[in-house]
């Protein structure tokens, strides 16, 4: 019912201002290490290959260098070694700063704008929650992309043993200082690209909700045994459904960082895009994406589902 869906977006609404604060602090590491593996600063790992020359007598060839990228655990070794522990959670500051203001933004928004398309679409319905979610996103991209690109550069400094490192202030400062107003809203365009992972996400899991709604499972279980099963199912649905949207959207991430680098040859969206594509490759728009879905995937999957079976609880009290 509509009272119990409002009752379960404002738990989910104050669930997402814990939970993102707590989230963003567990995370930082992962989310510094697929920073430094998106960056076009990142160390490449030189791998010989023999090459076979099949025209020769024997068979012989040479070794051919080849350019890798070094994994996760490599990246997460490098930190460790050469700038410390500490170095991990770097841009956590703006990290937490941000956290509670986006999603205060997000949801004033997203509850603003689902009243105004209800008003024109079908009340309540996919189309409604993905216009919704679309507009939010977009809102909260322009006001918080400042807090995030603070983050980023903060996250992609180096410590080098014996120097200090700026705090988030002397960062945004330095940002004011050399690159102005402007400079704060690098990769802006990059996250409105990013608003596709949210609508991609949204209907997936909802279409993946419906199936599991009507599918053969939800015929065969009853009880509490039913209720059990529904709740998994939709962990398992928002799960696969944030790991899909994660896979198609991620090259945005990739386009981001680059475009929030200090000092770089990457000046917009489509320029960057193409440069990356030119000079490193299709993968190189995949890179640290494996930290991205370890951060990512539970988070989304115990926030969908929990948010799901609170709205059904109370649907039962309701009713």
């Amino acid at each position: 019912t509509e009272e119990s869906g409002q009752q379960g977006e404002l738990f989910y609404k104050e669930y997402g201002l814990c939970g993102g604060t707590v989230g963003a602090i567990f995370t930082c590491p992962l989310e510094v290490i697929k920073t430094r593996l998106q960056s076009s600063r990142l160390a490449l790992r030189t791998v010989y290959y023999p090459q076979v020359h099949l025209g020769t007598i024997n068979g012989a060839g040479m070794v051919r260098p080849t350019s890798v990228t070094p994994g996760l655990l490599q990246v997460l070794k490098s930190i460790l070694e050469k700038e410390g522990p500490k170095s991990l959670f770097r841009g956590l500051g703006p990290n937490l700063v941000g956290v509670a203001p986006s999603r205060a933004v997000y949801f004033a928004c997203y509850s603003k704008a689902k009243e105004q398309f209800n008003g024109i679409f079908v009340p309540n319905s996919n189309i409604v929650h993905i216009f919704s979610a679309g507009s939010a996103a977009f809102v909260t991209n322009s006001l918080m992309n400042p807090i995030w690109m603070v983050k980023t550069r903060m996250q992609l400094e180096r410590k080098i043993r014996g120097s200090k490192q700026m705090n988030t202030l002397q960062c945004a400062r330095y940002v004011y200082q050399t690159e102005g107003i402007r400079g704060f809203y690098r990769g802006l365009t990059a996250s409105y690209a990013g608003i596709s992972e949210t609508i991609i996400c949204f209907a997936i899991y909802e279409s993946l909700k419906k199936y599991l709604k009507e599918g053969p499972l939800a015929s065969s279980t009853s009880g509490t045994e039913k209720n059990s099963t529904s709740f998994f199912g939709l962990m398992a649905a928002a799960a696969l459904s944030k790991g899909c949207a994660s896979c198609i959207a991620y090259p945005h991430e990739v386009i981001r960082t680059r475009l929030r680098e200090e000092g770089t040859k990457y000046k917009s969206f489509i320029q960057t895009a193409r440069l990356v594509f030119r000079e490193e490759g299709y993968l190189a728009f995949y890179r640290g994406l494996s930290a991205q879905l370890i951060r990512q995937i539970p988070n989304t999957a115990i926030v969908l589902s929990t948010y799901e079976l609170i709205v059904y609880l109370l649907e039962d009290r309701v009713q």
